[in-house]
């Protein structure tokens, strides 16, 4: 009989809400009350909907000075070969990076945006070796270049995406599959994602684009049921979250960690 192989090791890196999280930046969205203890709640019950997926929860503590930095994935973008520690557009949450970066780099090798590059991670979209970036409010073309350079070594392909009326390119298209995306048409044309099978939302919910996608499962928010809907139906095993106290800080589920696949370096 042939040995079992244990599936491979996958690590999430999450941070606890902030405080001061009511506080948060916002770009698009009006400013409504927030309620702190229910979204520390709603981002345990993400944890653990992580962790039902097979990843370990590495979680780093937040203080009242970050109140945005519940949405880690802004700090840092994790490939196979390297992680790519941000300079992140709001000069309010550049003080996030350094313990993002302390935290990756028993994970892999670490590689930095300086200025003036700025660069969100939520603008960064990896499907297979192409990595789109969004040219955003948030994220400009000088850091995509560093990018660009930091990953040419790899043999990824970097393209660049204008982004209009959401925040990051993340807001509007993420991957299902290395060659499936899911959009909202209305707001990233699909024509700039040639050679992907491009699923769009339901109509009635504009914002539904943002999944996490796992290794054997999608973490979708709870409150876009029609969406899941139609990502069911394709054979895709669907995972909803409440997230609506983080959405009120233009959050979504892919924002609240960082997925390292694999060993430690």
């Amino acid at each position: 009989m042939a040995a079992h192989t244990p599936p491979e090791s996958w690590t999430a890196i999450t941070r606890e809400v902030s405080p001061a999280f009511a506080s948060c930046e916002l770009t698009h969205q009006s400013r409504v009350p927030i309620d702190v203890d229910r979204a520390r709640a709603q981002h345990d019950a993400y944890e653990n909907a992580l962790e039902d997926a097979g990843c370990r929860i590495e979680r780093l503590a937040a203080g009242a000075g970050m109140p945005d930095s519940v949405f880690i994935e802004d700090a840092a973008v994790v490939f196979d070969e390297l992680a790519v520690v941000t300079r992140p557009g709001a000069e309010s949450r550049r003080t996030e990076t350094a313990a993002v970066g302390e935290a990756l780099a028993p994970h892999r090798p670490v590689a930095t945006i300086t200025a003036p590059g700025t660069l969100d991670g939520g603008d960064v979209l990896a499907a297979g070796r192409r990595v789109f970036v969004g040219v955003s409010t948030r994220t400009n073309r000088r850091a995509i270049a560093q990018l660009r350079a930091m990953l040419a070594p790899h043999r990824y392909t970097v393209c660049e995406v204008e982004v209009r009326g959401v925040l990051h390119l993340k807001s509007a298209v993420t991957a299902l599959a290395d060659d499936v995306l899911l959009i909202n048409p209305e707001l990233i044309p699909a024509s700039a994602f040639t050679g992907f099978e491009c699923l769009a939302v339901d109509a009635a919910e504009p914002m539904a684009a943002n999944v996490l996608r796992l290794r054997d499962r999608l973490i979708v928010p709870k409150s876009f049921p029609r969406t899941a809907e139609r990502l069911a139906k394709r054979g895709h095993a669907v995972v909803p979250v409440d997230v609506s106290e983080l959405q009120k800080a233009e959050g979504a589920v892919t924002c609240c960690s960082l997925i390292i696949k694999g060993h430690g370096r």
